[in-house]
């Protein structure tokens, strides 16, 4: 049973490993998205069909993963092994473009091509990191943490996707704006690669029992009548966490190019460096008050200040009024993330975390990432916002992602509702 206090070096694993991972997550999530926006096509349903096609080799690949690394009764090799290939397929992306598909596939259709080269891609970089991230470091979290730490582990590990953004956007988006997009992905390919080396003297193996029994069958437990039954808390904290993910989805992908192309901001990467670092420290100075007052009790607070900066999002045009609603937004955001994850661990089997990080992947990943970014592409095509470039006609994402968000994330009461009773009982 993990010990209540974490030593030095597991909350170091947890924050170098973690947050590079999150370098590469939100390369994948966001910036692929702008890249294939500036660089190949202006259809968000490209973007669309990316997010949902990534999310699905996701899934699929935690599933198995994950499964695998409870069977083999080890976390470190797949850690470490994922993030090294992890990054050299981040690296590849540097070498695609439309003009370099043109050389051997012709103009006409070097556009399409390019699009699903990246689709392609994108699913095979997500292969590496699912494994390596959301398989076995995910697991690996669960196996060394408990119940009374892990409110304070979540609040700091929901810090890390925005922590990432941060640097990111504030020492690295000048590359994207200049078109140096081989120079971005080379640099943070390699540096993921370079975790995965140093995940190998990192970390410690976590002795435990290999997972007997046929592993195809095994794939199949998470999803058996019977095992819902008997984890219904389980799936109903599960059943949050999809909703609420929906309606992050719902934004996310398009948040970038919101700023850019309808907001106007030049220096959008000032205003999410601002919004990013506040929110994180609320996120962190918030961990020790929610294992006080219980996650569970925590979620729906969370998720009301949430849906307040989506709210002020709707109406925010100049670059303080977005900066004051984003600080809300972000920091509800985390908040929800860190309250439900952290309820998800306490509530998952000990000796099958591996197993149930591939549902965890379906509720959190495959259904949010296919569902919401397909609204938010239908919100903007339904708006009317265009604009031209050299006799193209591009799409504009407008406020209105933000309001349908706001729409999906009063949902998430249901569930949460539910959740709570069951467990007074």
């Amino acid at each position: 049973m993990p010990k209540e206090k974490l030593s030095k070096r597991m909350w170091v694993s947890f924050i170098l490993i973690g947050l590079v991972g999150q370098f590469a997550w939100t390369i994948e999530n966001m910036y692929f998205n702008v890249f294939l926006y500036n660089t190949i096509s202006t259809d968000p349903r490209a973007i669309a069909a990316m997010v949902a096609a990534s999310a699905a080799a996701a899934t699929v690949t935690t599933l198995l993963m994950g499964a695998l690394s409870d069977r083999v009764g080890r976390r470190k090799p797949f850690i470490c092994a994922g993030y090294v290939l992890w990054g050299i397929s981040t690296m590849a992306f540097g070498f695609i473009s439309v003009e370099g598909v043109a050389a051997w596939a012709g103009t006409a259709r070097a556009a399409s091509i390019a699009v699903a080269l990246v689709i392609v891609m994108d699913c095979v970089m997500t292969f590496f990191g699912s494994t390596a991230n959301d398989a076995a470091f995910n697991a690996y979290i669960t196996d060394n943490t408990a119940p009374e730490n892990r409110g304070r582990v979540e609040s700091a590990l929901a810090t890390l996707p925005l922590i990432s953004m941060l640097v990111i956007f504030g020492g690295f988006d000048g590359l994207t704006q200049q078109g140096r997009w081989r120079e971005f992905f080379l640099i943070f390919g390699g540096l993921v690669t370079a975790t995965g080396v140093l995940a190998c003297f990192l970390l410690w193996e976590t002795p435990r029992e290999k997972k007997n029994g046929n592993y195809l069958s095994g794939l199949l437990h998470g999803f058996r009548p019977s095992v819902v039954r008997q984890n219904e808390k389980l799936y109903l904290a599960l059943g949050a966490f999809c909703v609420f993910s929906i309606a992050v989805q719902v934004f996310f992908p398009y948040l970038i190019i919101y700023m850019q192309t309808y907001l106007q901001i030049e220096a959008y990467a000032i205003v999410l460096g601002v919004v990013l670092l506040v929110s994180s420290l609320i996120s962190v100075l918030s961990g020790g008050v929610i294992d006080r007052l219980g996650k569970l009790n925590c979620v729906l607070p969370a998720a009301g200040v949430m849906l307040l900066g989506l709210t002020l999002m709707y109406f925010a045009r100049s670059a303080g009024f977005v900066i004051a609603s984003g600080i809300v937004m972000m920091a509800g955001y985390m908040l929800v993330t860190a309250t439900l994850s952290a309820v998800i661990r306490d509530d998952t089997p000990a000796g099958e975390v591996g197993l149930f990080q591939g549902v965890r992947m379906i509720f959190a990943v495959l259904v949010p990432m296919i569902v919401g970014p397909f609204i938010g592409a239908a919100v903007i095509r339904n708006s009317g916002a265009t604009y031209v470039e050299l006799g193209v006609v591009k799409n504009v994402p407008t406020p209105a992602i933000f309001l349908a968000a706001a729409v999906v994330l009063l949902c998430t009461a249901v569930p949460v509702i539910i959740l709570k009773r069951r467990s007074r009982k």
